[in-house]
């Protein structure tokens, strides 16, 4: 909604530990270590709506992170759907600055809208 992607849509989302992110971690990035969230963007249209793409999530990482930062877990866990969700519809905060600082903005007023903000 807030992007103004209307019509249906489809994500995959897969729930894992790190070991099991680790490996799609090296396989697909060539990093050998475990991570939070990967996102594979496919972005297809067909009669029914379109597919997005997967995301992949570590709940094990997530809970780490989210007693790291002070958070709950449930706090974590949104932030990192939606990270990853800019990342199925096209954003990317590896890119440069200004698109790291385009992507921080679009997920802080995301969480907002969701009340899950952190003060």
């Amino acid at each position: 909604r807030f992007e103004g992607v209307e019509g249906h849509s489809e994500v995959s989302v897969t729930f894992t530990d790190n070991e099991g992110i680790r490996a799609l971690n090296r396989e697909y990035r060539q990093i050998d270590k475990p991570t939070d969230v990967l996102s594979f963007p496919l972005f297809e249209e067909n009669e029914q709506g379109r597919q997005l793409g997967d995301i992949v999530l570590s709940l094990e990482q997530a809970d780490k992170q989210a007693q790291e930062y002070g958070h709950s877990f449930e706090r974590e866990v949104a932030f990192l759907t939606v990270h990853s969700m800019l990342h199925l519809l096209g954003y990317d905060h590896e890119t440069g600055e200004e698109d790291e600082a385009d992507m921080r903005h679009r997920q802080r007023e995301i969480m907002e809208m969701l009340g899950l903000s952190v003060q």
